[in-house]
């Protein structure tokens, strides 16, 4: 059977699958440690479960309109403001089933054949995918630790071609963890306006930064690079929401409407009752929230330390988001029995077979020296994780 090009040329997430091989192996009765997690291991806040409970027992169960409720754009267009210093109507505003399908509308909407976008690399698994089938060329830009996981500008505006069209910025990044300094973002923002090239601008992991960090949206800037900016955003990762599939997009008014016509004739409207729940979730109490984030970074001091004490291994410090994104050139090259470890997805295999810990492997995300560690997990498993990890490096030859 013959599959169009352009869905033969999109990758399955390996991020998704070795979440997958986890579970299958767990009901298999094997003791697995998954540190595959994109989501918080937390529940979804009781206020707003009961949001949806009282918008399904009044029969808010009907379609809405494609593009979201009046009261959550409103809601969305608070939060803006209120976080972010930026003024939106709900007519700039599009909600969405997940911050995913809101970048999927965008990127769709803002490219044809042959433009290119630049990614910075490591990137989420999906955007390179999402490129892919908007026609578009994906240009990586290198980025490393040294320099903090960061585009510069100067290889910004080496990237730029008669043909680039967009850029894709998320800050607090899925995988490093790393966030964009002001500096960092003014520099950006100056070369993308000049050369008017537009901004997809991640924020999924906005509300979860630690060390007294504040978040920056780069579309607050100035006029100019709000103008060729869309913000994208969710409830799943703050509010733990991730399978009521509610995301929203910010821009400007053309690209906003381009994205709802498009999703007209996809997916109509997001769940009814999910938008009333968002609603609640971004107007109600957010103390939930701060306890989740004061564990987040519990986790997170824990598991830096305790990588950077495992020989061969090193990791940064993540800012945001829930991910360590661990080194592991040093001890490849090595084998275990039998199985021969060359890369981020021979680890990942050999790790998964002879230890039981699942990770990610780094070169879904555009760096094969690396493995993907997320702790959205119980500090139990995180100790007995990384003891597994330990052993399993010292038994490498």
């Amino acid at each position: 059977m013959k599959l169009s090009k352009r869905i033969a040329s999109i990758s399955p997430s390996a991020t998704l699958a070795i979440t997958s091989k986890a579970k299958k192996m767990k009901q298999e009765g094997i003791d697995v440690i998954g540190f595959g997690a994109g989501e918080p291991d937390f529940d979804t806040p009781s206020h707003i479960k009961d949001a949806a409970i009282k918008a399904l027992g009044s029969g808010l169960t009907k379609y809405t309109p494609t593009s979201g409720i009046k009261e959550l754009k409103e809601a969305i267009c608070r939060k803006f403001k209120v976080d972010n210093n930026l003024d939106y109507s709900p007519e700039n505003v599009l909600v969405s089933c997940g911050a995913k399908h809101s970048l999927y509308n965008a990127i769709l909407t803002l490219c044809e054949e042959n433009d290119e976008v630049i990614l910075p690399s490591p990137y989420w698994v999906s955007y390179i995918e999402m490129i892919k089938a908007s026609g578009a060329n994906p240009v990586i830009v290198k980025t490393d630790k040294e320099s903090s996981f960061r585009m510069t500008p100067k290889q910004l505006s080496g990237a730029i071609t008669p043909r680039t069209k967009l850029f894709i910025l998320n800050s607090p990044s899925n995988p490093t963890g790393m966030a964009y300094t002001e500096d960092d973002l003014i520099s950006i923002s100056g070369i993308l306006t000049k050369r008017n090239i537009f901004c997809i601008s991640d924020e999924i992991y906005e509300k979860l930064i630690y060390d007294g960090e504040r978040h920056i949206s780069i579309a607050s800037l100035g006029e100019k690079i709000k103008d060729i900016t869309i913000v994208i955003n969710g409830m799943s990762k703050a509010y733990s929401m991730t399978g009521w599939r509610i995301g929203y997009a910010a821009g400007p008014r053309e690209v906003i409407q381009g994205m709802s016509n498009l999703q007209d004739h996809s997916t109509s409207n997001p769940t009814s009752f999910a938008q009333y729940a968002s609603v609640e979730a971004l107007t109600g109490s957010q103390n939930e929230l701060k306890e989740m984030v004061a564990e987040f970074k519990k986790r997170r001091d824990f598991m830096v330390e305790r990588v950077n004490a495992i020989k061969g291994l090193s990791t940064v410090r993540p800012q945001g988001a829930f991910y360590c994104f661990v080194d592991i050139e040093p001890v490849l090259n090595k084998s275990i029995n039998g199985m021969a470890v060359k890369d981020s997805f021979s680890f990942t295999e050999a790790l998964l077979m002879n230890a039981h810990v699942a990770v990610v492997p780094g070169g879904a995300f555009g760096d094969s020296r690396y493995i993907r560690l997320s702790y959205a997990v119980s500090m139990e498993d995180i100790k007995r994780g990384l003891e597994r990890i330990e052993s399993f490096v010292k038994r490498l030859v």
